[in-house]
């Protein structure tokens, strides 16, 4: 598949993203950075397209978002879904509050996602 370049406003956009993380997003970016998740080499507010993802592993070609109560059930965020795996991305999603009430499950989870690319997202 082609690789689409991503535009400056598109780029200026992630990198606000990375100012303003939510609490959630936060907490997780501080065990995903630097590799200190199982040695596992993570971006954060990465432009893919038309898109920004919350997190991504590249050498997995898995995404992880973290998502608030406005996402649930939302058509925008299954188009998304879709768009990002014909690109060839996994979806990994949790809620904020998983984060932020079991941080060692998320990750935990995370690293099975990340080493063992059968597995397929749930949600």
């Amino acid at each position: 598949m082609p690789h689409q370049p991503v535009t400056q406003a598109k780029r200026r956009f992630a990198r606000s993203l990375r100012r303003e993380m939510t609490e959630a997003e936060g907490r997780l970016w501080q065990e995903l950075r630097d590799r200190r998740l199982d040695r596992i080499k993570f971006r954060r507010q990465a432009p893919i397209g038309k898109y920004v993802a919350d997190f991504i592993c590249p050498e997995a070609r898995l995404i992880i978002e973290i998502d608030g109560s406005q996402h649930a059930e939302s058509d925008t965020d299954q188009i998304r879904k879709t768009e990002l795996e014909a690109k060839g991305f996994r979806v990994l999603r949790f809620w904020n509050d998983d984060v932020l009430k079991d941080l060692n499950a998320v990750c935990d989870t995370i690293i099975a996602y990340v080493r063992d690319t059968r597995l397929q997202p749930w949600r």
